[in-house]
């Protein structure tokens, strides 16, 4: 959006077309001028929730486990 074209920006940072057009895509999801993806707030969104899980199923696995040892324990 500013005054140097892509084949510039990449040429002065010393960048690949694909990465630059790649941030322009996304900068445009961002400002809510394309919808054919996440913005980088779902995105990051995204990313928590997925941790959050793995943290939440890795908790389950860890009270089965004690489940387990405790049944075991009061026969």
């Amino acid at each position: 959006r500013g005054e140097r074209t892509v084949p510039e920006v990449v040429r002065d940072f010393e960048l690949t077309d694909s990465v630059v057009r790649k941030w322009i895509t996304q900068a445009e999801r961002d400002a809510g001028v394309r919808s054919d993806g996440l913005t980088s707030e779902e995105k990051a969104e995204l990313a928590a929730l997925r941790k959050e899980n793995t943290r939440l199923r890795e908790d389950v696995e860890i009270l089965k486990r004690a489940t387990a040892f405790f049944a075991k324990e009061t026969r």
